[in-house]
């Protein structure tokens, strides 16, 4: 069997697979899988939960250690994650694709070939506020923006949750 049908036969293997995207996949998708995999894991969901980012400056690096912190603050460990590139084969893999903002959406999308495709890929906050089309600030350059993006997260995963379940 080729990886195509490996990859196809594993996606039975869990309920749903998520994946969390922003640019680097060091600070806001980082947070947005640990966040969804603890609420999961709390809930005995048989769900995956992975992320990424649409560019490939950080790929292997661990979060950003600020993303770390916070998370760490609220209970949470995502040291065991490594940043990786958004692939097209994601759109097959995954059952649905949150983006953190604007930006992200449209790369996520212009890779997109089926309609199919398109439906998985929502912006996260429309999860909170339905069509508001916020985003999720990005606090790379900003210490005091991890606490608030968290927060968002949190309020997203929660809603993510609420829907799919």
């Amino acid at each position: 069997m080729g990886f195509a049908g490996f990859a196809q036969q594993m996606k039975y293997y869990c309920d749903m697979k998520v994946l969390m995207v922003c640019l680097g996949n060091i600070c806001r998708s980082p947070l947005a899988e640990g966040i969804l995999q603890t609420k999961v894991q709390s809930q005995g969901l048989d769900w995956e939960v992975d992320s990424a980012g649409t560019g490939a400056w950080h790929v292997g690096e661990l979060p950003d250690p600020r993303s770390v912190q916070v998370a760490r603050e609220n209970g949470i460990d995502i040291t065991y994650q490594r940043a990786r590139q958004f692939q097209v084969q994601d759109l097959d893999n995954y059952d649905l694709i949150f983006a953190m903002d604007q930006s992200n959406l449209a790369n996520i999308l212009r890779k997109a070939h089926t309609s199919a495709q398109e439906k998985k890929v929502h912006l996260i906050m429309n999860q909170v506020d339905p069509n508001a089309n916020i985003s999720v600030p990005d606090p790379y350059y900003d210490d005091d923006g991890f606490e608030q993006v968290f927060a968002m997260l949190d309020q997203a995963c929660d809603r993510i949750i609420e829907q799919w379940v």
